[in-house]
């Protein structure tokens, strides 16, 4: 296993302490699992646009699509 090293301020420190000692772990163990919950939810920011907005895709109605139409862009600029 990799040691890092992490400067936090003394309110997180207590924080952290009080949830490993209410849990009966420890500090360490907090933080894996607190990163690797962290790591977990960013996954998401890993998804294209399309992925993200699949459930949207479809959903409204109107021309299918406008830059292959050129009556759609007939004062486009102006």
């Amino acid at each position: 296993m990799k040691t890092i090293r992490v400067k936090v301020p003394d309110e997180l420190a207590a924080r952290l302490t009080a949830v490993a000692r209410r849990r009966r772990t420890s500090t360490s163990q907090v933080v894996r699992e607190a990163i690797g919950a962290f790591l977990r939810g960013n996954a998401q920011l890993r998804k294209s646009i399309g992925e993200l907005a699949s459930d949207l895709i479809g959903s409204v109605e109107g021309p299918g699509d406008l830059s292959h139409n050129s009556r759609y862009l007939d004062d486009f600029g102006r």
